[in-house]
């Protein structure tokens, strides 16, 4: 039986469609979920749906109950991520769960710009020490997330970036999901850590060639520093948090930080991954 955290979410709900389509039985896939009712879609579907919440261990040790494979999704929260990890770690334990799997961020570390990293850094040490059998997805950032970083520049022509000439290796959502569904039900990821990163990795000189080749206008790149960044979130007042956050990710995609390409994701996808190009088209395809 396998229990899928953060089943309401993107990449739960993915996972959890993919594991289906691969002939999964339903009745064997449990669905967990803060909200039981945010994942009627999934019961109609007839997977499980079990309550849990990372700040409930005993519902999480319910919920985990005649698993043998728990995915932990990374929690969103950031002010509590790894303490809600380990409470997730330590409900499996009670629960008897024999293999444990975690997206986590590609090669955290805690002296990261980004903030997200200390927390990922700490649920893996916290994982390897628990005796657990585990497997660990270090993913980098989305290529869902692209649209989102070039903002306008589609119109403008612009795209301004303080990510200097750093590069990103980015991984489709759901190309992610299917890595993780076919981890799931195959064998041999015992203990392994795997980097969830394709090549090629890519600058924002090209993702603005890559834009201008989806709309079929030149975009150009504009690089800003990062003082100039926050101050521009402040002008449309953006929330501090938010900004903070924003801008050590773009600092650690400037030291490169994501900039670890590897065949791994492709080898556990089983097909080529979808690429920058080729997502941008797909966003940017003009109505017929």
């Amino acid at each position: 039986m396998f229990v899928i955290t953060g089943a309401t979410g993107h990449l739960g709900h993915a996972t959890i469609e993919a594991l289906l389509a691969a002939g999964v039985a339903p009745a064997s896939i449990v669905a967990l979920a803060r909200t039981p009712e945010k994942a009627a879609p999934l019961h109609a579907l007839g997977v499980q749906v079990r309550p849990g919440n990372y700040d409930d261990p005993a519902s999480l040790v319910a919920a985990f109950q005649g698993a043998d494979k728990v995915l932990l999704i990374s929690s969103s929260d950031l002010e509590d991520r790894a303490a809600q990890h380990r409470r997730a770690i330590d409900a499996a334990q009670q629960a008897g769960v024999k293999h444990l799997l975690y997206t986590s961020m590609l090669r955290p570390s805690p002296s990261s710009a980004f903030a997200a990293a200390a927390s990922h850094f700490e649920t893996e040490a916290y994982l390897k020490a628990s005796g657990l059998t585990y497997t660990i997805f270090g993913v980098s950032l989305y290529l869902d997330l692209v649209p989102m970083l070039v903002g306008d520049a589609a119109q403008s022509g612009l795209l301004y970036s303080a990510v200097g000439d750093g590069k990103v290796a980015f991984p489709l959502r759901a190309d992610v999901a299917q890595a993780l569904a076919n981890a799931l039900t195959s064998p041999g990821h015992e203990n392994k850590t795997y980097d969830i990163a394709p090549a090629p990795a890519y600058s924002m000189a090209d993702v603005a060639a890559a834009l201008g080749a989806a709309t079929g206008q030149p975009v150009r790149y504009v690089p800003v520093s990062l003082e100039d960044m926050a101050a521009g979130l402040r002008a449309q007042h953006t929330p501090e948090p938010v900004i903070q956050m924003l801008v050590g990710m773009t600092e650690a995609m400037r030291n490169n930080e994501f900039n670890h390409p590897s065949d791994t994701f492709q080898q556990l996808l089983g097909r080529a991954p979808v690429t920058l190009p080729e997502h941008l088209a797909r966003v940017y395809a003009q109505p017929a």
